[in-house]
């Protein structure tokens, strides 16, 4: 890739997707089985389906979703009302490639140093450094007014989208699931590590939501698994 397409590259996803709530509303859309409507994403957001409309919109302006149209379910023949505007993902590649930075190293290297500096505690060190880190990422972008576990569940899986994780809140089960994690390899070759920073994340963002926190995470058995956060 030559230098100006990169830097076209780059502008463009940061235009669009560097909103932390556009963001992970065009993950929600990715994940989702079905099309979605602005209305789902007004609730699963929890703001006004104006702005879920207006983010949407934008993404479908930027080539990220595309728009189909359904009638409401039982509806048919003359009167049956307009088709509902719903929205699904494109085939748009979002991967840039950042040839000359090693993010995915320098993260390899430092959970080396925490081992070497205290390889006793570095699994209660890497927990507690999540911990303070899922505070203070509470505290930068607030929660919903709504009080009750779902609600919480579903604002910390909000929160950890809007930072490069790809999570499902299942709150019936008191689980999170998370099918994509940002660590990458590291998380793979340092699970008792990096496990114990997301541990200490989601429990820092619980008690943003002003409950009391008691996260358990259990890594993928495999490299194609999900890993599952017991709440």
């Amino acid at each position: 890739m030559d230098i100006e397409a990169f830097d076209r590259e780059v502008a463009d996803l940061a235009s669009t997707l560097g909103d932390t709530t556009r963001r992970g509303i065009y993950v929600a859309v990715r994940e989702s089985l079905e099309p979605v409507t602005a209305s789902q994403i007004a609730d699963l957001f929890d703001i006004h389906a104006n702005v879920a409309r207006h983010h949407l919109d934008r993404l479908v302006a930027d080539g990220y979703l595309q728009v189909t149209r359904r009638r409401p379910s039982g509806r048919t023949g003359p009167g049956a009302g307009r088709p509902a505007k719903h929205y699904e993902p494109t085939r748009k590649n979002v991967s840039v490639q950042f040839p000359a930075r090693r993010y995915d190293l320098l993260a390899e290297l430092l959970l080396r140093v925490i081992e070497r500096v205290a390889p006793e505690t570095a699994s209660e060190t890497a927990r507690e450094i999540g911990r303070e880190f899922g505070r203070e990422l509470a505290a930068d972008i607030g929660f919903p007014d709504e009080t009750g576990y779902d609600a919480a569940a579903i604002a910390v899986a909000r929160a950890l989208m809007g930072v490069g994780f790809e999570v499902e809140a299942r709150p019936s089960d008191h689980e999170l699931v998370t099918r994509f994690c940002p660590f990458g390899e590291s998380a793979k070759s340092h699970p008792e590590i990096v496990c114990q920073i997301d541990q200490g994340l989601i429990s820092g963002l619980l008690e943003g939501t002003e409950h009391i926190p008691v996260a358990v995470v259990n890594p993928h058995g495999n490299e194609d698994g999900d890993c599952v956060t017991h709440i």
